[in-house]
């Protein structure tokens, strides 16, 4: 792991009043602090989420908080291609998208389950989703000057292989564990690959990996009318606190990652201390998650499961 860039306050944030962010799963969790703490800045910040209203709740408690915040709710279902090809023409006011957090996904399921267009649930959100929807806010990007994309990961990620002979997990027997990590890794070694080939296009736009250590509800500060925290819930999650933290704390690295112009391409930020909690640094990105085969695979494979073609990527300048 190497040291963190300098100056850089998780309490005192830049302004961003000229900017605009897009949150994927702002509505909760991790997500919905990114999305305040975004919000803190001065920022627009556009909550994508399946759920009116849940986004309809996480308006209001960081309303209750930032009166002047500038949040609003687009439509947005990972798991239905449908949703996902809308999300351009509910976008189609904006002159451009500052940063995108990909943060939505869904956790590990008990059972093998499929969505509407017929892929495994956990890959089919957490990775083709992703992979889709950043083909059609690619144009939004490319408007903003600087512009980067950030992907939420997972420690879990770093447990786990790519089967790319079984992306679905379709074999006996179903482990969703494993199910889960793989699709973070997927989502991981995407968004590596989408930050070479931007380059090679001769892009502006920046792809960077944060993730959020371990994160605990019982650690996260109330928030009405979204969530509130019971005194028994704190106290059981206290001993904890020596390898977790709050998800208020956990937004801190996508936070950064979202806002910091130091912050370079291809990048991985996590929590300091043991990649469990405290201030955002930059880890070393694992060899492994850098086999430019590998990764040229999973695009192809996922080009064909999604439809996405990419064609923004041909052009000799985005």
């Amino acid at each position: 792991m190497s040291g963190s860039k300098s100056a850089w306050d998780v309490h005192n944030l830049p302004d961003n009043s000229e900017r605009t962010f897009l949150v994927t799963g702002g509505n909760a969790g991790i997500g919905y602090f990114i999305s305040e703490q975004l919000a803190a800045t001065g920022a627009r910040v556009l909550i994508a989420s399946r759920s009116a209203d849940k986004a309809r709740l996480a308006i209001e408690a960081i309303h209750s908080r930032l009166p002047q915040a500038r949040v609003d709710h687009v439509p947005l279902d990972l798991s239905v291609s449908g949703s996902v090809a809308g999300i351009a023409d509910r976008l189609g006011a904006l002159s451009g998208i500052d940063a995108v957090v990909l943060n939505a996904g869904v956790l590990a399921q008990p059972q093998y389950s499929i969505t509407e267009d017929g892929n495994e649930l956990v890959f089919g959100t957490n990775h083709l989703g992703n992979f889709a929807l950043m083909e059609r806010l690619l144009p939004l990007l490319v408007a903003s000057p600087g512009s980067r994309v950030v992907t939420m990961g997972s420690v879990a990620a770093r447990f786990t292989k790519l089967d790319l002979t079984d992306l679905q997990s379709s074999r006996e027997p179903y482990r969703p564990m494993r199910t889960y990590a793989r699709s973070k890794l997927a989502q991981t070694v995407f968004a590596l690959e989408l930050d070479r080939r931007l380059r090679a296009a001769d892009s502006h736009i920046r792809s960077v990996i944060a993730h959020p250590g371990g994160a605990l509800d019982g650690l996260t500060p109330s928030r009405p009318p979204l969530r509130t925290r019971g005194r028994a819930e704190h106290l059981k999650a206290l001993p904890k606190a020596v390898m977790a933290q709050s998800k208020e704390n956990a937004a801190w690295p996508a936070v950064r990652a979202a806002l910091d112009p130091r912050i370079d391409g291809g990048e991985l930020w996590g929590p300091r201390v043991l990649r469990g909690f405290g201030k955002p640094v930059r880890e070393k990105v694992p060899a492994e998650w850098l086999d430019r085969d590998v990764a040229a695979e999973l695009w192809q494979q996922s080009q064909r499961l999604t439809g996405a073609a990419w064609k923004e990527l041909d052009q000799a300048a985005i």
